[in-house]
């Protein structure tokens, strides 16, 4: 067993709550720009003044509702400031925030409201009114309903008209860090979702964590563009780190809008998803091939990649370096461009980035930072860092985290940002938390000789083949994902005499291969069969195989006929594929994979 603690100090009080940091804020830089959301066709800027204010005013309606401490408020909405306003307004109260993902089904809605024994529900707006319409009959114990785009904040803030100042700093100052902050239920990929307890300690033991790990990224003088679901415990720590470091945050209004909001805010650095970096690179190399240019951006992209991998080694060859800075000029400096500029660093999660886009993106003159963790975890638990990175490993352990590698190669995880257990489920909660403290995370892993952790897979879908071969599918789906045609990736084979695969393409990306190509059809599935299409996947698979031993190599693929969706329930919130749902539903394809007689 093997046992690594992440380098740094993290100096603060057991007694700390998440909104300490705020109202230090507001006492010592009060005029520090401090949120900032769009209207119309700029961003408007709030300071850490007005900031509090509104967070004073919405506590003090809550107090005035009858907000207890420890009762919990659900929060059903895409991201956006009321969002964050709301948070902070529930936590200084001492009262229990509980998201809810605006993707989510009546049924999930009734059972978390239910579970949480949530008394009051803040939703986004008609369309999520109408869906916890259909499930309000059965949760009796949510009193209160506010909508957001119909004033809901202003409504709240009515009712605390009669609660002074003081009422509500003595609820504040009585909240401590062993309090419960928020209770985020997992979008697992099977069952129902269990409710991760995590307390205002967990959270800001983290945003403390991060600000030791990152002092590049983070201060006054740094901007970043919030546009990931808040929903989602990366989003959520992402807000805090920012509130408590003095970053201006800035919301997005959706990925719809996303390119034209990077321009206009010009973040510093960015957090995302894996995805969101493939269809960066892949929207423009799409556009550089329509515009004919196809070639030189092939080329300019096949040389950051070959560039940073050199320097990795320590010596860029003297033709690397100068087509690279030829290439700087004609494609890179656009690229960084369409992120506004000026994003130096960019922080992944959520999915495995890997080596090839971290490599690439770092040839294009911006690093990004990919790190490791879970809902139970708080988020990050492991990062990469400026001083400490290398490419295609999550990092190492974050300041005051420990992790060990146990003989089945499962990652486990001990620190104070670790949960405090499932709500209600205490033998769930047995299952993942040992008597020490330690979190069974479920996930499998390889540290190097400087302690730098490697994912390898998941120990749930290890892929046993009928000739006794165990093939971990993770590295294999992160690679076909990598191809801009291919959004998602599911390997398959458990019990069967070889590895297949199941793929989904992008439906933007297969419209314009389709006109490339001169193909009138004009969705996915009339595209599915296509031979030609077929032939331009198979390349992303045979790039795939190279990276695996033959029995890990697919010898057939399908294409299902459309794209995987979280409304279906094929996908999480957070975008990982339910196995078991595309299995279910897609048997067919497998069973045609596996029908037939294949010789080799």
């Amino acid at each position: 067993m093997r046992q690594v603690i992440g380098a740094g100090e993290v100096d603060i009080s057991p007694e700390e709550s998440l909104t300490a940091s705020l109202w230090r804020s507001a006492r010592e830089q009060p005029e520090r720009p401090a949120v900032a959301f769009r209207s119309a066709d700029r961003f408007i800027e709030w300071t850490t003044h007005r900031f509090v204010e509104e967070v004073r005013a919405v506590a003090r309606g809550l107090l005035g509702l009858g907000i207890e401490a420890g009762q919990c408020v659900c929060i059903y909405s895409a991201t956006r400031l009321e969002w964050t306003v709301l948070d902070y307004a529930i936590w200084s109260i001492g009262g229990v925030a509980v998201p809810i993902y605006e993707t989510s089904a009546p049924a999930q809605i009734e059972w978390i409201v239910a579970d949480a024994e949530a008394v009051a529900i803040v939703v986004e707006n008609d369309h999520l009114l109408g869906e916890y319409e259909t499930v309000a009959d059965r949760l009796p114990g949510c009193e209160h309903v506010f909508v957001f785009e119909h004033a809901g904040l202003e409504q709240i803030k009515g009712a605390g008209r009669e609660v002074t100042d003081e009422a509500l700093q003595r609820r504040a100052d009585a909240v401590t860090g062993a309090d419960i902050a928020t209770i985020v239920y997992t979008s697992g990929t099977t069952g129902r979702p269990k409710g991760c307890v995590l307390t205002h300690g967990n959270l800001v033991f983290n945003a403390a964590a991060t600000e030791v790990a990152l002092p590049q990224l983070l201060g006054p003088s740094k901007t970043t563009l919030l546009f990931l679901p808040l929903a989602h415990v990366f989003s959520r720590m992402i807000a805090v780190v920012c509130i408590r470091t003095g970053v201006l945050l800035a919301f997005s209004t959706g990925i719809p809008h996303l390119q034209e909001e990077l321009a206009m805010v010009r973040p510093s650095f960015l957090f995302a998803v894996p995805r969101v970096f493939e269809k960066i690179i892949g929207g423009a190399q799409t556009k550089a091939h329509d515009a004919g240019r196809g070639r030189i951006f092939d080329r300019a992209i096949e040389v950051a990649e070959r560039s940073s991998r050199e320097r990795t080694i320590g010596s860029v060859r003297i033709t690397t370096r100068l087509q690279h800075r030829i290439f700087d000029r004609l494609v890179y400096r656009k690229l960084r461009d369409a992120l506004g500029g000026r994003v130096e660093y960019a922080i992944s999660g959520g999915a495995a980035l890997g080596e090839h886009l971290g490599h690439l993106f770092a040839g294009l003159g911006i690093t990004i930072l990919e790190g490791y963790g879970l809902t139970e975890t708080t988020a990050p638990a492991v990062g990469n860092r400026p001083d400490a990175l290398r490419h295609g490993t999550v990092g190492r352990p974050m300041p005051g985290v420990s992790i060990r590698l146990v003989a089945d190669g499962e990652i486990q995880i001990k620190g104070a940002n670790v949960f405090a257990g499932y709500l209600g489920n205490e033998e769930a909660t047995r299952e993942v938390l040992d008597a020490d403290g330690w979190l069974r995370t479920g996930d499998l892993g390889v540290l190097d000789e400087a302690s730098f952790l490697r994912i390898t897979g998941r120990k749930k879908e290890i892929i046993v083949t009928a000739g006794g071969k165990n093939v971990s599918p993770n590295a294999l789906e992160d690679q076909l994902r990598v191809h801009p045609l291919v959004s998602q990736a599911v390997v398959v084979g458990d019990g069967q005499p070889f590895i297949g695969a199941l793929l989904t393409v992008d439906g933007d990306e297969v419209a314009r291969w389709a006109d490339r190509a001169g193909k009138s059809a004009s969705t996915v599935g009339q595209l599915a069969q296509d031979p030609d299409l077929f032939r331009e996947l198979q390349g992303a698979v045979d790039v795939a195989n190279a990276a695996v031993s033959k029995a890990e190599r697919i010898r057939e693929f399908r294409v299902i006929p459309g794209e995987l969706t979280i409304e279906e329930g094929e996908l999480t919130p957070t975008m990982k594929v339910k196995r078991d749902v595309v299995g279910t539903r897609y048997r067919y394809l497998v069973e045609d994979i596996y029908d037939r007689t294949h010789s080799g």
